[in-house]
């Protein structure tokens, strides 16, 4: 059964005759899903096609309570940032300064660093498991997909600690949901405030405020730009979406005050209205009149999340995603056209894709690259794996290139072949693939019964 598996991973054609529909399900299930495990593809023909999207686009109605159960065991997952900064962070800093003071070199025990490592961790295996056995896959992808569009690095800084409450409380929750709205608690979310300096921005012609600087490890100096610039850029115009460095500096004066409360304590969003600019600003030709406070920063994002450019760039994004490297410009068109429609209800959005001709046409098949990501959960859903320790498919997923949450440009991972396509990626997915059917991956067992209705050959593995 192993050789047989590994020589199916190592194929480089398709090896399989497949019942005319069949190609269709596989298909579906490559992108809607992160792949089929054993069973899914006749669930899918005995439901239809139409029914399986429809139920994946309602997560709510889907019982997940086998994923819940495997969770159950990471007990940080269910923890608020403070509590993670109180119960983790603090003693780990203490550790090191008492270290420090004994004339040491700075650095906790062995024990302690383990402890502060448990956070990223059970963050990272919770992702690789719900990614794996989550009945609500669709889910899953847009959480992976809406997380690299407001990616944070858990590497700098507070974050480390910061992102549990950040994925679960920010992106899970929204992405079936109006872009606005996710776009504002992005905007408000203490992880990206802390990942783009904007807690740190303030009006640089505003008064000395000793008591407010020295809450914090930093003193605000003035205006950050960085949020300001990545909003627009990455999270909703574009590059090509028509601002200028003079709209990067107005919207960077709108969202002074922006800031945490307590940020390395795991404090949540407060508006400070010492550092903020209450002068008038103009942003896209719109005037923000002076004296609006925390409006201020709201008013940028309902003239970004309602700006044309914004809707084809999160059109272009998606249908890149779910379709095509190279994106069909009828399909983006329309897909942008439904997200204004719709004032950006994103359910609406990622329905007029997988409901469009585009997305079954022959030329789709097969023709995204999976990241490792992708590519390492689909494998052990196709051969129905039992995962009873994911810390080292998450040790995988980061030797094949790709570190979950630990992405650091603002841009995110890419999500096409060419950041992924190398002799050398090719060859570590090929070990991994061949340690995996051998039973050599520790914690993972793969089962004696082969998938059914799925060829595992390079189409299905390398490709989706």
């Amino acid at each position: 059964m192993t050789a047989w598996i590994a020589r199916c991973l190592l194929s480089l054609a398709v090896i399989a005759t497949v019942p005319p529909d069949t190609h269709s399900i596989s298909h579906v299930l490559d992108r809607v899903s992160f792949g089929a495990r054993p069973g899914d593809v006749e669930r899918v023909r005995s439901i239809g096609i139409n029914r399986y999207i429809d139920e994946q686009l309602h997560p709510e109605r889907l019982a997940d309570a086998g994923v819940d159960a495997r969770l159950s065991g990471l007990a940080t997952l269910r923890l608020s940032s403070r509590q993670i900064a109180e119960e983790y962070e603090r003693p780990a800093l203490q550790a090191r300064r008492a270290a420090s003071a004994s004339g040491g070199d700075g650095q906790p025990d062995p024990e302690q660093q383990r402890r502060a490592a448990t956070v990223m961790l059970e963050l990272q295996q919770q992702k690789v498991i719900r990614a794996i056995y989550s009945t609500r896959q669709l889910q899953e992808v847009l959480v992976d997909f809406w997380f690299n569009h407001f990616n944070v690095d858990a590497r700098k800084g507070a974050d480390k600690f910061l992102l549990t409450a950040y994925e679960r409380d920010v992106i899970r929750p929204r992405v079936f949901g109006q872009f606005r709205d996710l776009l504002e608690a992005t905007a408000k979310s203490p992880a990206m405030l802390f990942y783009l300096d904007n807690w740190m921005s303030a009006d640089p012609n505003g008064p000395h405020i000793s008591g407010f600087r020295q809450q914090r490890l930093k003193a605000p100096k003035g205006l950050n730009e960085n949020y300001g610039r990545e909003l627009m850029e990455l999270h909703t115009l574009g590059v090509d979406g028509g601002y200028t460095q003079k709209d990067v500096t107005e919207v960077a004066r709108a969202f002074t005050g922006w800031t945490i409360d307590r940020p390395r304590g795991g404090g949540d969003f407060t508006f400070e209205p010492r550092l903020h600019d209450d002068g008038q600003k103009i942003v896209l030709g719109h005037v923000i009149k002076g004296g609006g406070g925390e409006r201020d920063g709201k008013e940028v994002l309902d003239i970004l999340a309602r700006h044309p450019s914004t809707a084809a760039f999160i059109a272009t994004k998606l249908v890149r995603r779910f379709v095509s490297d190279t994106p069909p410009p009828a399909l983006v068109a329309r897909v942008a056209a439904r997200f204004r429609d719709t004032d950006g209800d994103l359910r609406e959005v990622v329905r007029a894709i997988l409901m469009s001709p585009e997305f079954f046409a022959p030329e789709t098949v097969h023709a995204k690259v999976k990241t490792p990501f992708e590519f390492v959960v689909s494998a052990v859903r196709a051969t129905d794996a039992d995962v009873r320790d994911a810390r080292p498919v998450v040790r995988q997923i980061a030797e094949l290139g790709m570190p979950l949450y630990q992405c650091q440009p603002p841009t995110g991972y890419k999500d096409t072949a060419d950041a992924w396509v190398n002799t050398g990626a090719l060859v570590g997915r090929m070990n991994f693939g061949l340690a995996l059917t051998a039973g050599k991956i520790r914690g993972v067992v793969v089962s004696n019964a082969a998938p059914d209705g799925i060829t595992l050959g390079a189409p299905e593995f390398q490709r989706r």
